[in-house]
């Protein structure tokens, strides 16, 4: 049978490389919670709930209109999913005989690996998903011409020297390209926030029952 994480943890806290027995044991009756195993649950469900909303999402793009915003989040998002179910499975190989003390360390070290590697990707995420509704509206049908162009044509009724490339007002590529280009500048800072707002409360609580290890152990 699969061992727990408080028996690792009970284990840890009585080997003899750790901390003395007494002090361990009051740590892990006042910190009686499993923040690693907490993590894992949020951290499936999140990445159920992206599955599960990309589906949805594409089958109503299709409906309202909107197929290629939809195919585009389809794809970006089960990329996201793939990538973060690897790193799931490499949390799941931590050897989970070591101690109580070393395994926190191990998952402290996976979560920052974790944290990088998704900073990154958020930069490409969030310009792309821009994009996606963009292209998505501009090509949306609206009574037999594309709605990007209906729109093109009510502007130029008030702005008729209004310059185009391509048909597309210049000063809309520029603010789109400018949008686009902060999206991807601040797409790390924007997916701390998210991550914050998620699992701000886990990482915390990992944090302060690593500063109360350290300080037991100094």
């Amino acid at each position: 049978m699969e061992r727990s994480i408080e028996n690792i943890w009970k284990e840890g806290f009585l080997k003899s490389d750790a901390l003395v027995a007494p002090k361990i044991n009051n740590l892990y009756n006042q910190k009686s919670i499993h923040i690693i195993d907490k993590f894992k649950r949020m951290f499936k469900i999140n990445l159920i709930a992206i599955v599960v909303f990309s589906f949805v999402f594409l089958i109503v793009s299709f409906f309202v209109g909107i197929p290629i915003t939809g195919v585009m989040f389809f794809i970006t998002l089960s990329i996201l999913v793939f990538i973060n179910k690897k790193l799931l499975n490499g949390l799941e190989k931590i050897d989970l005989g070591i101690s109580s003390y070393q395994y926190l360390k191990v998952f402290n070290q996976w979560v920052k690996k974790q944290v990088s590697i998704n900073e990154k990707i958020s930069k490409f995420l969030y310009p792309i998903i821009f994009i996606s509704m963009i292209l998505g509206f501009w090509f949306k049908d609206a009574q037999g011409m594309p709605l990007g162009k209906r729109l093109v044509n009510e502007v130029l009724i008030g702005f008729p020297d209004i310059y185009l490339v391509y048909g597309i007002p210049l000063i809309g590529i520029v603010i789109a390209l400018l949008i686009t280009i902060l999206l991807g500048f601040f797409g790390g800072q924007i997916y701390k926030w998210d991550l914050n707002i998620v699992y701000g409360r886990v990482f915390r609580k990992l944090k302060e029952l690593m500063n109360d290890i350290e300080s037991l152990r100094s």
